[in-house]
């Protein structure tokens, strides 16, 4: 007597996600490439950086991995990764291209209208911040917990306005230098300054919800646009332990070195 076999879907399970690096540890690796920490075309080995950063190898390999396809690393062999060679006029324009796009999704969604299930969703983002900057500090798993909210307000604005186009756009454009709305720079020895540049992208997000409630399409591009800026216009800005500036207002370091990386 046979027995009835399952269907062949049910048969095959689903493939275990595979572990976030720790946004943290991201944040740290990307504030040392961008101060030159190594030059660029530096071939970086998972035991080198575990050991300057007192971690062990297995977030490190994830932190490279999620930095290679932000287009900070590149690979190198089966297990290596280079540090790849930008200029600070690459990281502007990929930061000016995000807030077009993502200018360009926000005013849409407010001249369309915000349902209310997504008005719920970035209201939370917002109490979700509060939580974050209220206290007047940071301590460091505070970052992971703004890494998270943030990728939810971002990604919640761009995929609620109707056309993949804008999002597959973005999508793209991550893969440059610091393009990415993640891509927060993280000094961990200096959570004092990076409360305040946490806490100014709270008023942003605050702002641009009010606008988006208020169907003000123009208002809210404006604000998408600007609110690209924090982390690298703003980056001596946040008091003591930021970049010096040049006269142009950039940091000094990439003037004196245009290649970043």
């Amino acid at each position: 007597m046979s027995t009835k076999q399952p269907p062949i879907g049910s048969q095959i399970e689903a493939a275990p996600a595979e572990p976030a690096a720790p946004s943290s540890l991201v944040g740290t690796l990307r504030g040392l490439i961008a101060h030159g920490h190594w030059p660029a075309g530096a071939r970086l080995t998972e035991e080198a950086v575990a050991s300057l950063l007192g971690v062990s190898r297995t977030p490190v390999r994830l932190c490279f991995r999620t930095l290679a396809q932000e287009g900070l690393l590149e690979t190198a062999g089966k297990r290596g990764y280079l540090v790849r060679a930008f200029t600070m006029e690459d990281v502007l324009t990929a930061v000016e291209v995000r807030g077009a796009l993502e200018g360009l999704a926000a005013r849409r969604l407010a001249e369309q209208g915000v349902a209310p299930g997504l008005r719920l969703e970035l209201l939370a983002c917002i109490d979700e911040g509060e939580a974050v900057t209220t206290k007047g500090y940071l301590v460091e798993e505070d970052i992971a917990r703004w890494s998270a909210l943030n990728a939810r307000f971002h990604g919640a604005i761009v995929g609620a306005q109707g056309s993949r186009v804008i999002a597959d756009a973005i999508a793209r454009n991550n893969h440059l230098p610091f393009a990415s709305a993640d891509s927060i720079t993280v000094r961990r020895d200096a959570l004092g300054r990076e409360f305040e540049k946490l806490r100014y992208a709270q008023l942003q997000h605050r702002l641009v919800v009010e606008a988006l409630l208020g169907g003000e399409g123009a208002r809210v591009e404006a604000l998408m646009r600007e609110h690209a800026n924090v982390g690298v216009r703003y980056e001596a800005l946040w008091g003591p332990g930021g970049a010096p500036t040049h006269p142009a207002g950039m940091p000094a370091a990439t003037k004196a070195n245009p290649k970043m990386g």
